[in-house]
């Protein structure tokens, strides 16, 4: 991580964690938000106005949070209106480099090295884990919002009047339902994978394993009444949160982060949903099993050998 400005240390991939040996997740740092007209967003200053060609995501094709903004962008048609760099999805020492890897590119924008020189670029005096996604301004080169739950809701609004096409994704009617199933599926199956797979104590593990798969079943029995999203027929920010997690699921979280009690294709109605995602207009593009794949085995401290798994089949 770097530390005033300064590479510290050899990546780990564990943030914090508390005395339990629970993993405790870093919080995001730029908060900004781009907006129709430049104005402040919730959090943030001002000075962000949405503008076809100004702005950049930087991402990982392994990291959830990434993807998901990923699909937001495919979803909201603006793949036109934002450019996008991939890293490499075998971690370095460094954490995230650019190039090096097929499907992954250099940074043209910045010509960096490694993700974190573009945090020292915006505050050289920065102190923390350099992560994805990243959302930057071409125009004041600096980072915008780096916290993907912000850049999901922003990519839904910011830029209707200039590509007005896609399902509102957090609709004002229903936004009470979709904050309080975010919450709930982030803290118990997104994060809880991680939670499980970087648990450094049995308890800490036995915990995250059993919120991992009560959420798990919780979400076969609701899609058991064949609506085809979790909030009915309306598609929101929700079923993008939940698609990423279940996506990685079987190549990743099932071995690698010991969530082994069930393969995600042995749900009969979370398979058919995740299927019924992957198959909207631009979202298998943001997915890459292979990239998912390499970068989760990369991390020395769950897989020494840095063995890859041929399976399992998508």
């Amino acid at each position: 991580m770097l530390v005033n400005g300064k590479w510290d240390a050899d990546w780990q991939p564990v943030q914090k964690k508390d005395k339990e040996g629970r993993f405790i997740r870093q919080v995001s740092s730029f908060r900004h938000w781009i907006t129709p007209d430049g104005s402040a967003g919730p959090t943030g200053a001002a000075g962000f106005k949405a503008e076809a060609g100004r702005y950049h995501l930087y991402v990982a094709y392994i990291c959830p949070w990434a993807s998901r903004a990923l699909a937001v962008r495919a979803l909201k048609g603006l793949t036109d209106i934002i450019t996008v760099s991939v890293v490499n999805p075998r971690l370095s020492e460094q954490g995230w480099q650019f190039g090096g890897y097929p499907g992954s590119t250099a940074d043209e924008l910045n010509q960096a090295t490694y993700l974190h020189e573009l945090y020292t670029q915006v505050d050289p005096d920065y102190t923390g884990r350099a992560t994805v996604p990243v959302l930057w301004d071409k125009k004041q080169q600096t980072i915008v919002n780096n916290e993907s739950a912000d850049i999901l809701r922003m990519l839904n609004t910011a830029f209707c009047e200039l590509v007005n096409t896609g399902p509102d994704l957090y609709p004002s009617a229903l936004a009470e339902q979709i904050d309080e199933l975010n919450e709930a599926i982030y803290s118990t199956l997104n994060n809880g994978v991680y939670q499980a797979g970087f648990a450094s104590s049995q308890t800490a593990y036995d915990e995250a394993y059993s919120h991992v798969f009560t959420t798990l079943d919780r979400l076969e029995a609701r899609l058991a009444d064949g609506g085809p999203y979790l909030l009915g027929d309306n598609l929101t920010e929700t079923d993008i949160r939940l698609f990423v997690t279940l996506i990685r699921f079987d190549a990743a979280y099932y071995g690698l982060f010991k969530c082994n009690r069930q393969l995600i294709r042995e749900f009969t109605h979370l398979n058919a949903y995740m299927h019924r995602i992957w198959a909207l207009d631009g979202i298998a593009e943001t997915v890459n099993i292979d990239h998912i794949k390499a970068g989760y085995y990369s991390i020395k401290s769950l897989n020494p050998g840095g063995i890859v798994p041929r399976g399992p089949q998508f």
